[in-house]
Protein backbone atom coordinates (compact mmCIF):
# COMPACT_ATOMS: atom_id res chain seq x y z
CA UNK A 1 0.00 0.00 0.00
CA UNK A 2 1.40 3.45 -0.91
CA UNK A 3 1.88 6.27 1.58
CA UNK A 4 -0.89 8.14 -0.21
CA UNK A 5 -3.27 5.20 0.19
CA UNK A 6 -2.30 4.85 3.83
CA UNK A 7 -3.00 8.52 4.46
CA UNK A 8 -6.33 8.27 2.68
CA UNK A 9 -7.25 5.25 4.78
CA UNK A 10 -6.36 7.08 7.99
CA UNK A 11 -8.49 10.03 6.87
CA UNK A 12 -11.36 7.65 6.10
CA UNK A 13 -11.08 6.01 9.53
CA UNK A 14 -11.02 9.41 11.23
CA UNK A 15 -14.12 10.54 9.32
CA UNK A 16 -15.78 7.24 10.19
CA UNK A 17 -15.03 7.77 13.89
CA UNK A 18 -16.68 11.17 13.74
CA UNK A 19 -19.76 9.68 12.10
CA UNK A 20 -19.89 6.98 14.77
CA UNK A 21 -19.47 9.61 17.46
CA UNK A 22 -22.40 11.49 16.00
CA UNK A 23 -24.64 8.57 16.72
CA UNK A 24 -23.83 8.16 20.40
CA UNK A 25 -25.82 11.16 21.55
CA UNK A 26 -28.30 10.99 24.39
CA UNK A 27 -31.12 11.00 21.95
CA UNK A 28 -33.85 12.00 24.15
CA UNK A 29 -33.70 12.18 27.85
CA UNK A 30 -36.34 14.80 26.94
CA UNK A 31 -39.79 14.91 28.51
CA UNK A 32 -41.61 15.84 25.31
CA UNK A 33 -40.02 12.94 23.49
CA UNK A 34 -41.09 10.54 26.19
CA UNK A 35 -44.64 11.83 26.00
CA UNK A 36 -44.90 10.55 22.45
CA UNK A 37 -44.08 6.97 23.48
CA UNK A 38 -46.89 4.47 23.90
CA UNK A 39 -47.66 3.59 27.55
CA UNK A 40 -46.27 0.27 28.80
CA UNK A 41 -44.97 -1.16 32.04
CA UNK A 42 -41.51 -1.97 30.63
CA UNK A 43 -39.38 -1.15 27.62
CA UNK A 44 -40.13 -3.49 24.73
CA UNK A 45 -39.62 -4.17 21.04
CA UNK A 46 -42.50 -2.99 18.90
CA UNK A 47 -42.56 -6.25 16.92
CA UNK A 48 -40.42 -9.28 16.10
CA UNK A 49 -39.30 -7.86 12.77
CA UNK A 50 -38.04 -4.67 14.42
CA UNK A 51 -36.16 -6.64 17.06
CA UNK A 52 -34.51 -8.78 14.39
CA UNK A 53 -33.52 -5.66 12.43
CA UNK A 54 -31.92 -4.14 15.51
CA UNK A 55 -30.07 -7.32 16.50
CA UNK A 56 -28.55 -7.59 13.03
CA UNK A 57 -27.38 -3.98 13.27
CA UNK A 58 -26.11 -4.61 16.82
CA UNK A 59 -23.94 -7.54 15.73
CA UNK A 60 -22.57 -5.57 12.81
CA UNK A 61 -21.65 -2.71 15.17
CA UNK A 62 -20.07 -5.13 17.65
CA UNK A 63 -17.68 -6.22 14.89
CA UNK A 64 -15.82 -2.92 15.41
CA UNK A 65 -15.21 -3.77 19.09
CA UNK A 66 -12.18 -5.73 20.31
CA UNK A 67 -12.97 -9.36 21.19
CA UNK A 68 -14.60 -9.59 24.62
CA UNK A 69 -12.95 -11.86 27.17
CA UNK A 70 -16.39 -12.73 28.54
CA UNK A 71 -20.08 -12.09 27.84
CA UNK A 72 -22.11 -11.86 31.04
CA UNK A 73 -25.85 -11.71 31.75
CA UNK A 74 -26.73 -10.96 35.36
CA UNK A 75 -30.17 -10.97 36.98
CA UNK A 76 -31.46 -7.95 38.88
CA UNK A 77 -34.86 -7.20 40.37
CA UNK A 78 -35.68 -5.33 37.17
CA UNK A 79 -34.45 -7.80 34.55
CA UNK A 80 -31.31 -9.23 32.99
CA UNK A 81 -28.38 -6.91 32.36
CA UNK A 82 -25.89 -7.62 29.56
CA UNK A 83 -22.23 -6.87 30.24
CA UNK A 84 -19.04 -7.52 28.29
CA UNK A 85 -15.66 -7.90 30.01
CA UNK A 86 -12.49 -6.81 28.23
CA UNK A 87 -9.01 -7.69 29.42
CA UNK A 88 -6.67 -4.72 29.75
CA UNK A 89 -3.25 -4.64 28.13
CA UNK A 90 -0.70 -6.89 29.84
CA UNK A 91 1.79 -4.04 30.33
CA UNK A 92 -0.70 -1.52 31.68
CA UNK A 93 0.13 0.34 34.87
CA UNK A 94 -3.46 1.24 35.62
CA UNK A 95 -5.79 0.72 38.58
CA UNK A 96 -6.72 -2.67 40.03
CA UNK A 97 -10.44 -1.88 39.98
CA UNK A 98 -11.90 -2.16 36.46
CA UNK A 99 -13.59 0.56 34.45
CA UNK A 100 -17.35 0.27 33.90
CA UNK A 101 -18.61 2.11 30.80
CA UNK A 102 -22.23 3.32 30.57
CA UNK A 103 -23.46 4.45 27.11
CA UNK A 104 -25.88 7.20 26.16
CA UNK A 105 -29.59 6.99 25.51
CA UNK A 106 -30.78 4.67 22.72
CA UNK A 107 -27.28 3.26 22.41
CA UNK A 108 -25.44 0.22 23.75
CA UNK A 109 -21.96 -1.22 24.25
CA UNK A 110 -20.73 -0.72 20.63
CA UNK A 111 -20.65 3.07 21.06
CA UNK A 112 -17.33 2.57 22.88
CA UNK A 113 -15.57 1.02 19.86
CA UNK A 114 -13.22 3.98 19.35
CA UNK A 115 -12.49 4.29 23.07
CA UNK A 116 -11.72 0.70 24.03
CA UNK A 117 -8.27 0.39 22.38
CA UNK A 118 -7.15 3.39 24.44
CA UNK A 119 -9.00 2.53 27.65
CA UNK A 120 -7.61 -1.01 27.72
CA UNK A 121 -4.20 0.57 28.23
CA UNK A 122 -5.63 2.05 31.43
CA UNK A 123 -7.20 -1.10 32.90
CA UNK A 124 -9.73 -3.89 32.56
CA UNK A 125 -13.10 -2.76 31.21
CA UNK A 126 -16.74 -3.77 31.51
CA UNK A 127 -19.32 -2.31 29.12
CA UNK A 128 -23.03 -2.40 29.97
CA UNK A 129 -26.17 -2.23 27.84
CA UNK A 130 -28.45 0.02 29.89
CA UNK A 131 -31.58 -1.66 31.22
CA UNK A 132 -34.75 -0.34 29.59
CA UNK A 133 -32.90 0.83 26.47
CA UNK A 134 -32.44 -0.94 23.11
CA UNK A 135 -29.67 -3.49 23.48
CA UNK A 136 -29.25 -6.97 24.89
CA UNK A 137 -30.33 -6.17 28.43
CA UNK A 138 -33.93 -7.33 29.01
CA UNK A 139 -36.21 -5.28 31.25
CA UNK A 140 -38.77 -7.42 33.13
CA UNK A 141 -40.13 -5.07 35.83
CA UNK A 142 -41.06 -1.37 35.78
CA UNK A 143 -38.37 1.20 36.53
CA UNK A 144 -40.35 4.06 38.00
CA UNK A 145 -37.89 6.31 39.85
CA UNK A 146 -34.31 7.52 40.09
CA UNK A 147 -33.93 5.13 43.03
CA UNK A 148 -34.88 2.21 40.77
CA UNK A 149 -32.31 3.37 38.21
CA UNK A 150 -29.60 3.24 40.86
CA UNK A 151 -30.87 -0.06 42.27
CA UNK A 152 -30.65 -2.12 39.07
CA UNK A 153 -27.15 -0.87 38.30
CA UNK A 154 -25.91 -1.48 41.84
CA UNK A 155 -27.38 -5.00 41.73
CA UNK A 156 -25.66 -5.68 38.41
CA UNK A 157 -22.29 -4.58 39.77
CA UNK A 158 -22.86 -6.68 42.90
CA UNK A 159 -22.95 -9.81 40.70
CA UNK A 160 -19.41 -9.15 39.44
CA UNK A 161 -16.33 -10.52 41.25
CA UNK A 162 -14.72 -7.12 41.91
CA UNK A 163 -15.69 -5.06 44.96
CA UNK A 164 -15.34 -1.57 43.46
CA UNK A 165 -15.30 0.08 40.04
CA UNK A 166 -14.22 3.21 38.21
CA UNK A 167 -17.59 4.16 36.73
CA UNK A 168 -17.54 6.11 33.44
CA UNK A 169 -20.75 7.48 31.94
CA UNK A 170 -21.39 9.13 28.58
CA UNK A 171 -24.28 11.57 28.13
CA UNK A 172 -27.36 10.02 29.83
CA UNK A 173 -24.94 7.31 30.98
CA UNK A 174 -23.22 10.13 32.87
CA UNK A 175 -26.49 10.93 34.61
CA UNK A 176 -26.94 7.22 35.34
CA UNK A 177 -23.43 7.03 36.81
CA UNK A 178 -23.91 10.14 38.94
CA UNK A 179 -27.31 8.91 40.14
CA UNK A 180 -25.66 5.63 41.20
CA UNK A 181 -22.85 7.44 43.02
CA UNK A 182 -25.33 9.59 44.94
CA UNK A 183 -27.78 6.84 45.88
CA UNK A 184 -25.60 3.69 46.00
CA UNK A 185 -22.00 4.87 46.37
CA UNK A 186 -20.53 1.75 47.98
CA UNK A 187 -19.11 0.22 44.78
CA UNK A 188 -18.04 3.47 43.08
CA UNK A 189 -14.30 4.06 43.57
CA UNK A 190 -14.24 7.02 41.17
CA UNK A 191 -16.72 8.69 38.85
CA UNK A 192 -16.02 10.01 35.34
CA UNK A 193 -18.77 11.96 33.57
CA UNK A 194 -18.33 12.56 29.83
CA UNK A 195 -20.54 15.45 28.69
CA UNK A 196 -23.34 14.24 30.97
CA UNK A 197 -26.96 15.20 30.39
CA UNK A 198 -29.23 16.35 33.25
CA UNK A 199 -26.29 16.39 35.64
CA UNK A 200 -24.91 19.93 35.90
CA UNK A 201 -27.53 21.80 33.83
CA UNK A 202 -30.69 21.06 31.88
CA UNK A 203 -31.02 20.28 28.17
CA UNK A 204 -31.64 23.53 26.25
CA UNK A 205 -35.18 24.10 24.96
CA UNK A 206 -34.03 24.14 21.35
CA UNK A 207 -32.53 20.69 21.63
CA UNK A 208 -35.65 19.38 23.37
CA UNK A 209 -37.82 20.66 20.53
CA UNK A 210 -35.54 19.11 17.90
CA UNK A 211 -35.73 15.78 19.75
CA UNK A 212 -39.49 15.45 19.28
CA UNK A 213 -39.54 14.20 15.67
CA UNK A 214 -36.51 12.01 16.37
CA UNK A 215 -38.54 10.16 19.00
CA UNK A 216 -41.42 9.24 16.67
CA UNK A 217 -40.61 5.79 15.24
CA UNK A 218 -42.88 5.99 12.19
CA UNK A 219 -41.33 9.21 10.90
CA UNK A 220 -38.59 8.87 8.24
CA UNK A 221 -35.13 7.67 9.23
CA UNK A 222 -33.70 10.92 7.92
CA UNK A 223 -35.37 12.83 10.77
CA UNK A 224 -33.54 10.74 13.36
CA UNK A 225 -30.28 11.02 11.45
CA UNK A 226 -30.73 14.79 11.32
CA UNK A 227 -31.11 15.06 15.09
CA UNK A 228 -28.11 12.84 15.74
CA UNK A 229 -26.01 14.90 13.32
CA UNK A 230 -27.17 18.13 15.00
CA UNK A 231 -25.96 16.95 18.41
CA UNK A 232 -22.64 15.86 16.87
CA UNK A 233 -21.82 19.27 15.45
CA UNK A 234 -23.13 18.46 11.99
CA UNK A 235 -21.04 15.31 11.44
CA UNK A 236 -22.64 12.81 9.00
CA UNK A 237 -24.15 9.71 10.61
CA UNK A 238 -25.51 7.75 7.66
CA UNK A 239 -24.31 4.26 6.69
CA UNK A 240 -22.18 3.62 9.78
CA UNK A 241 -22.78 0.43 11.81
CA UNK A 242 -23.18 2.09 15.21
CA UNK A 243 -25.35 4.84 13.75
CA UNK A 244 -27.52 2.24 12.02
CA UNK A 245 -27.85 0.31 15.29
CA UNK A 246 -28.94 3.39 17.22
CA UNK A 247 -31.40 4.50 14.56
CA UNK A 248 -32.88 0.99 14.51
CA UNK A 249 -33.29 1.08 18.28
CA UNK A 250 -35.01 4.45 18.09
CA UNK A 251 -37.38 3.17 15.44
CA UNK A 252 -38.12 -0.29 16.85
CA UNK A 253 -37.91 -0.08 20.65
CA UNK A 254 -40.36 1.65 22.97
CA UNK A 255 -38.71 2.99 26.10
CA UNK A 256 -40.64 3.26 29.35
CA UNK A 257 -38.33 4.94 31.85
CA UNK A 258 -38.89 7.85 34.22
CA UNK A 259 -37.84 11.24 32.93
CA UNK A 260 -34.41 11.97 34.47
CA UNK A 261 -34.48 14.84 36.93
CA UNK A 262 -31.67 17.40 36.97
CA UNK A 263 -29.35 16.29 39.77
CA UNK A 264 -29.48 18.62 42.75
CA UNK A 265 -26.33 20.64 43.33
CA UNK A 266 -26.42 19.71 46.99
CA UNK A 267 -26.41 16.03 46.10
CA UNK A 268 -23.37 16.58 43.87
CA UNK A 269 -21.70 18.32 46.77
CA UNK A 270 -22.23 15.23 48.89
CA UNK A 271 -20.12 13.00 46.64
CA UNK A 272 -16.97 11.89 48.44
CA UNK A 273 -15.25 9.87 45.70
CA UNK A 274 -12.99 11.60 43.15
CA UNK A 275 -14.97 12.89 40.15
CA UNK A 276 -13.68 13.76 36.68
CA UNK A 277 -16.07 15.83 34.54
CA UNK A 278 -15.24 16.16 30.84
CA UNK A 279 -17.41 18.77 29.10
CA UNK A 280 -17.71 19.42 25.37
CA UNK A 281 -17.35 23.10 24.57
CA UNK A 282 -19.83 22.92 21.68
CA UNK A 283 -22.33 20.54 23.23
CA UNK A 284 -26.00 21.18 22.57
CA UNK A 285 -27.13 18.84 25.36
CA UNK A 286 -26.51 21.27 28.22
CA UNK A 287 -25.39 24.83 28.96
CA UNK A 288 -21.62 24.38 28.97
CA UNK A 289 -20.80 27.54 30.94
CA UNK A 290 -23.45 26.76 33.55
CA UNK A 291 -22.30 23.13 33.76
CA UNK A 292 -18.69 24.14 34.28
CA UNK A 293 -19.69 26.58 37.03
CA UNK A 294 -21.90 24.06 38.83
CA UNK A 295 -19.32 21.28 38.59
CA UNK A 296 -16.52 23.53 39.81
CA UNK A 297 -18.63 24.82 42.68
CA UNK A 298 -20.33 21.60 43.79
CA UNK A 299 -17.75 18.84 43.41
CA UNK A 300 -15.62 18.80 46.54
CA UNK A 301 -13.19 16.24 45.09
CA UNK A 302 -13.64 17.08 41.43
CA UNK A 303 -11.59 17.78 38.33
CA UNK A 304 -13.32 19.63 35.49
CA UNK A 305 -11.98 19.65 31.94
CA UNK A 306 -13.52 21.39 28.92
CA UNK A 307 -12.65 20.32 25.36
CA UNK A 308 -13.40 23.65 23.64
CA UNK A 309 -13.98 22.42 20.07
CA UNK A 310 -15.75 19.15 20.91
CA UNK A 311 -19.41 18.42 20.23
CA UNK A 312 -21.59 16.15 22.35
CA UNK A 313 -19.94 13.34 20.35
CA UNK A 314 -16.75 14.05 22.30
CA UNK A 315 -15.99 10.40 23.08
CA UNK A 316 -15.63 9.59 19.37
CA UNK A 317 -13.85 12.84 18.53
CA UNK A 318 -11.23 12.64 21.29
CA UNK A 319 -10.81 8.99 22.35
CA UNK A 320 -7.05 9.16 23.00
CA UNK A 321 -7.30 12.44 24.91
CA UNK A 322 -10.11 11.12 27.09
CA UNK A 323 -8.12 7.99 27.92
CA UNK A 324 -5.04 10.07 28.77
CA UNK A 325 -7.04 12.41 31.02
CA UNK A 326 -8.73 9.44 32.68
CA UNK A 327 -5.38 7.69 33.28
CA UNK A 328 -3.89 10.85 34.80
CA UNK A 329 -6.99 11.29 36.96
CA UNK A 330 -6.85 7.72 38.27
CA UNK A 331 -3.11 7.76 38.83
CA UNK A 332 -3.28 11.04 40.71
CA UNK A 333 -6.31 10.39 42.85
Amino acid sequence: MSEQDTGAERKHRRRRRLKIAGSVVAVGAVALAFALRQPSSVGHWNDAEGRAHFMTAYEQAMADMPPAAETIDVRTDFGFVRLYRYQGAADRAGPQAPLVLLPGRASASPVWADNLPHLLKVGDVYTIDLLGEPGKSVQEAPITSDADQAAWLDQALARLPEKSFHVVGLSIGGWTAANLAIRKPGRVATLTLIDPAYTFSNIPAGTAIRAIPASVPWLPKSWRDSFNSYTAGGAPVEDVPVADMIESGMANYTTHLPQPALIDEGALGGLTMPVLAILAGKSVMHDVDASRAVAGRALKNGTVKVYPEASHAVNGEHPAEIAADLAAFLNGR
